[in-house]
């Protein structure tokens, strides 16, 4: 039986006091596009930390194509990328280098890096740019470099955290069209989102979170169909 992309298994994540994330387990086939929808503070980004290996995770476990992220980090890690919420480039590199040392990270370099991010500034409309600082940037090619990023190196499972968050209507279509394409191309997505609509367009299956546990997860037409989430009731009382 082929192991899922991802695989998490009672995860408690608690700091100090605070319970973040407070048992949650799931799984994401290979393939899929699934969504991760909640409030702030619901324990989203402190997930998506333990999965990456920017958290500590005290208790549980979570596996990335079969490989555990504590024990056997390394293979984990190339096969997952991120597309942070925050832009955290080098403001000393421009932007084609911020590519490249990035591949740098995964033991990845030599010309056929420099080509593949010459490959990517193409696909994401940045190669005019590719000597600048990325705080020449505008913000909607800040965060077509922070998917660019998460892509050097080819990792089978990409997490966009908030993508088209505070970007205007045109350029979250183009993102849209973007992850279609990354999707139907085998490359399995987590997007997090608090559009309900960016949700429904795009992922095939949503978990919502919310105060640290998983409070659905369902596949996304019968989420939508069945709990009416597009719906909204006001109850007005007469004075």
């Amino acid at each position: 039986m082929t192991e899922p992309a991802l695989e998490i298994d009672r995860l408690v994540k608690r700091y100090g006091d605070f319970t973040a994330v407070d048992g949650i387990s799931l799984q994401v086939a290979r393939g899929a596009f699934f969504g991760l929808l909640g409030p702030n503070g619901a324990g989203k980004t402190t997930t998506i930390n333990a999965i990456v290996g920017l958290a500590h995770i005290t208790s549980g476990a979570i596996r990335l194509f079969g490989h555990d992220v504590v024990r056997d980090w390394r293979a984990a890690r190339l096969r997952v990328g991120l597309a942070p919420q925050e832009y955290n480039f080098d403001r000393y590199l421009n932007i084609r280098d911020v590519l490249i040392y990035q591949a740098g990270y995964y033991g990845l370099r030599g010309p056929e890096i420099a080509k593949r991010a010459d490959a990517l500034l193409e696909r994401f409309d940045l190669s005019s740019k590719a000597k600048q600082p990325y705080t020449r940037l505008s913000g909607g090619m800040k965060r077509r470099l922070s998917l660019a990023r998460a892509l050097i190196h080819e990792p089978p499972l990409v997490i966009f955290d908030e993508p088209t968050a505070g970007v205007d209507v045109e350029l979250r279509l183009e993102l849209w069209a973007l992850l279609r394409e990354l999707n139907r191309n085998g490359t399995t997505i987590i997007l997090t989102t608090h559009y309900l609509e960016e949700a429904e367009e795009l992922c095939d299956r949503i978990a919502i979170i919310q105060h640290g546990k998983i409070v659905a997860l369902e596949d996304t037409k019968d989420l939508v169909g069945q709990r009416s989430l597009q719906d909204v009731f006001l109850e007005l009382t007469a004075r």
